[in-house]
């Protein structure tokens, strides 16, 4: 019996699962030859620590929680954390609201 052929659609999503492989080998590479640049920062303006941003006692409002997701976003966007440490804080983030 002949072997079926693979459809358009799963050909398509093996090409794009390729590419977004290819682009986080892309960034990985381009974050660790990325020579450290050291940014002074004024006491008034420090921004919080990933512990200090989701740590916390009881469940956030959603004002709040909107406020933690987008600043880990923009954060991990940024390449200032990692993604272990990004799931880190979603980890943390789900025990408080659970």
């Amino acid at each position: 019996m002949a072997k079926q052929r693979s459809s358009f659609a799963k050909l398509q999503r093996d090409k794009a699962k390729k590419e977004k492989a290819a682009e986080r080998a892309a960034a990985k590479a381009g974050r660790s030859a990325a020579p450290e640049t050291t940014r002074v920062v004024a006491p008034t303006e420090r921004e919080k620590t990933v512990e200090e941003l989701v740590g916390g006692e009881g469940e956030p409002s959603p004002d709040q929680l909107l406020k933690i997701v987008e600043e880990l976003n923009r954060r991990k966007e940024a390449n200032e954390i990692t993604e272990e440490e990004f799931e880190e804080a979603k980890v943390e983030l789900f025990a408080r609201l659970g």
